[in-house]
């Protein structure tokens, strides 16, 4: 019963030693991909490279809840959301939506004033990255959340999925561009992100009232 009973809390301690790190990481991650996308977005006027530096730095938020739900479970092993992911999650919502609004009168701005970017190369470098570094981030959640049967952590890898789409509308809109020239492709590319804005922050506000799934997936798990 002993030896049981040791595996069991060393199991809950490999959970929590794994669930934070990938936090942390998910955290600071997105801390730096949304200073760069923000920096060069400006710096070369590429709206689409722009909101998705804010989207980033959006997802920072929801990221501090996760890590504040391990820290939580840590102590009583609940993975129900309580007051402070529950604020953290209407919080990012909110945000999102307010994304969402910005994204979508900008594009029609530029789109009235024929605005072009300078290039919109680091959106490539940037989009490609990001693709490769939430693949990895995924990969390690779902497979954590499995092994140790969490609820909470395959739901924030389904989710995270969301930051998947978002790479690829900033990669195609980001060559688009590159290729053709036309600065109508940035916006685009940027009311793309918009939608995609809009979705993670209904999701934001579904997971604060306890619904774990993301409509991205139709499930979580």
């Amino acid at each position: 019963m002993e030896l049981i009973t040791a595996a069991t809390i060393n199991k809950r301690r490999l959970f929590y030693r794994w669930a934070s790190a990938l936090a942390a990481i998910t955290v600071f991650y997105n801390l730096i991909e949304g200073a760069v996308s923000v920096l060069f977005g400006m710096e070369d006027g590429t709206l689409a490279l722009f909101g998705f530096g804010v989207d980033s730095f959006v997802e920072v938020i929801s990221g501090i809840g996760i890590w504040h739900m391990v820290w939580r479970m840590k102590r009583n092993g609940d993975e129900s959301a309580d007051r402070f992911e529950k604020t953290a999650l209407r919080v990012t919502g909110t945000a999102f939506y307010f994304l969402t609004a910005g994204l979508v009168l900008s594009s029609a701005v530029t789109v009235y004033k024929g605005y072009r970017p300078s290039t919109t190369f680091w959106g490539i470098v940037v989009s490609v990255i990001s693709i490769l570094s939430m693949w990895v981030l995924i990969h390690y959640k779902t497979k954590v959340g499995k092994q140790y049967n969490s609820r909470a952590l395959l739901a924030d890898a389904a989710c995270t999925r969301t930051c998947i789409y978002l790479s690829v509308v900033l990669l195609l809109s980001s060559i688009g561009y590159a290729v053709t020239g036309i600065g109508l492709l940035d916006s685009i590319g940027a009311a793309g992100i918009a939608v995609l804005s809009f979705r993670e922050g209904r999701e934001s506000f579904e997971k604060a009232k306890g619904n774990m799934a993301c409509s991205c997936q139709g499930k979580c798990g």
